[in-house]
């Protein structure tokens, strides 16, 4: 195992360019923790806000972006049973992925399936934890049941397509543009929108016989946020998952009262740490997901490690479609 790595550090809060490849000195493994050779690291919005200082968890400078990676273990600490050096695997963690070692807990590290690549694995984890804990365990989504998924060509949008659509809902997604709605048609969806249009409230109306979707998934927020509770039916459900647009919205509390249709936060990371039930059921659920290969990743853009800044630019200037992946050790 080499004494040393190099690793995309964040510098300062300023958002990409402060992104610098530098050597670090690898450290001793604690008990319980796994040290993985990152093949590939996955790209997510968050990690673009933590490198400007906007994410609710805020790592001060230096610090490695990178939520999610999957590699091949080179080490594990003694009291580690459940996996072992040579394992392929996929890993989560709180930052840390962009690099060519990660030290993670034992418990966030998982096998990587035969049906996904490293690149493959290394997007699945954050999207289709985040789709099936909000469609799932959060927003009860059901067979026959109408799902309206905003920002549906993002990672995290077209995961959640994805599982809408093997739970056996009826999917619309909105996408900017016309490469975007051909690439959420293709990953399932039953009608694609765009959401500029000034009638986008009476085209989802339209499209469930006036009803309204049964549930919305908004990572997005802003004023789309406003125009889909517009289009949600009576009783409805409508999933905070996120705030892409920049923008956090207000909801009127009036017209929530008028429609009966609840506001559901989802956090996914964090709800399975406060609660072990759910914690466990969502490991087992994801498990079995991973290994039917059910949201597999679309992804539009792939960089080297030396080009993480330029990787995380496509985020922040909205070019992505699905996930972006920095890959590592393409050689063995």
């Amino acid at each position: 195992m080499k004494s040393t790595y190099l690793a995309a550090v964040c510098t300062d809060l300023t958002g990409p360019s402060s992104i610098r490849i530098l050597e670090k000195q690898a450290r001793p493994l604690s008990p319980g923790e796994v040290r993985i050779k990152v093949r590939a690291a996955g790209l997510n919005f968050p990690d673009l806000l933590m490198t400007q200082g906007k994410y609710q968890f805020r790592p001060d400078p230096p610090f490695v972006p990178g939520l999610e990676a999957a590699g091949e273990v080179i080490e594990v600490a003694s009291n580690v049973e459940s996996i072992k050096a040579g394992d392929r695997v996929m890993a989560g963690g709180k930052g840390g992925a962009l690099a060519e070692q990660w030290i993670v807990s034992e418990t966030s590290v998982s096998p990587l399936p035969p049906s996904l690549s490293f690149s493959e694995g290394a997007c699945w984890q954050t999207g289709a934890s985040t789709a099936w804990h909000a469609l799932v365990e959060r927003g009860h989504l059901q067979p026959g049941e109408s799902v309206l998924i905003l920002g549906a060509s993002g990672g995290v949008g077209m995961a959640a397509v994805k599982m809408a659509k093997h739970i056996g809902a009826i999917v619309i997604g909105t996408g900017s543009s016309k490469e975007k709605r051909n690439a959420i048609k293709e990953a399932g969806a039953d009608h694609v929108l765009d959401p500029a249009s000034s009638e986008l409230a009476a085209e989802i109306k339209a499209l469930t016989d006036g009803k309204g979707v049964d549930v919305v998934f908004d990572p997005v927020g802003g004023d789309l946020a406003l125009t889909a509770t517009r289009a949600i039916s009576w009783n409805g459900r409508y999933l905070i998952v996120g705030f892409a647009s920049g923008t956090i919205p207000s909801f009127p509390a009036n017209h929530v009262m008028i429609k009966t249709y609840s506001l559901i936060g989802v956090r996914a990371g964090e709800s399975p740490r406060r609660d072990p039930g759910q914690a466990t059921r969502q490991s087992n659920a994801l498990r079995d997901l991973a290994a039917l290969g059910v949201m597999r990743p679309h992804i539009s853009h792939s960089f080297p490690l030396a080009e993480s800044a330029n990787a995380l630019s496509v985020l922040e200037q909205r070019q992505a479609i699905g996930r972006v992946v920095v890959e590592l050790h393409t050689s063995s």
